[in-house]
């Protein structure tokens, strides 16, 4: 005759005390032979970078690439979800242009700037984009998130022009832009070019590349 064992209760219930604990200590379990697999995040954008210093423009970009701890890609051409954090490449104005006002998910960087008045796009840390331009020493004054009102209108030149000195990066995912780069010089395809569009104080729209 089968003999059937009672657990005692005060037994069965420090058991389940010691599961719950080890589920709450462990929510989610590693995938064999990979990483924890989470539900993509995605981060706060990153506040604009202002370089407060004087020098020729390729002192003036050294430096921000320095600040946002990027360096070159190594390929020729390759998509900014494509590219590696710490990197930066650049972006033809009218690319760029149509790649802003359609709000596409994605940007194709190039290792070379394709033309002298090419913008620069860093892909930094968090993998987020900054989208590198000129401005005025007035207006670098007031894009900082705890002096700005919510939308702010700036104007971002692809060169340091005399009415931009000042090199700036701000992030991608907070421009608002409705219309295309205008050349300083319509005679010249190369002239420096300005980019207006609103800086929003958050995030409008997801960083090229991030909308997985």
């Amino acid at each position: 005759m089968s003999r059937i064992f009672l657990v005692p209760l005060s037994l069965l219930l420090s058991l389940l005390g010691v599961t719950f604990l080890c589920i709450l200590a462990n929510p989610l379990l590693a995938a064999p032979g990979g990483m924890t697999e989470t539900f993509p995040i995605q981060k706060a954008a990153p506040i604009a970078v202002v370089i407060e210093t004087a020098g020729s423009e390729a002192e003036l970009r050294q430096h921000m690439r320095v600040k946002n701890d990027v360096a070159e890609l190594s390929t020729g051409t390759i998509r900014f979800s494509e590219a590696p954090i710490g990197s930066f490449g650049f972006i033809a104005p009218q690319s760029l242009g149509i790649a802003l006002v359609t709000q596409s998910p994605d940007l194709e960087l190039e290792r070379v700037a394709p033309t002298s008045n090419a913008y620069e796009i860093h892909k930094v840390a968090d993998g987020n984009g900054l989208l590198v331009g000129f401005m005025s020493a007035e207006a670098t004054s007031q894009i900082t998130p705890s002096e700005r009102p919510k939308n702010l209108r700036i104007a971002l030149y692809s060169n340091v022009v005399e009415k931009a000195p000042a090199i700036v990066a701000v992030p991608l995912s907070k421009l608002m832009v409705d219309r295309m780069p205008i050349r300083l010089d319509p005679k010249k395809s190369e002239s420096p070019v300005v980019l207006n569009m609103d800086l929003l104080t958050t995030a409008n729209r997801k960083s090229p590349g991030r909308a997985q």
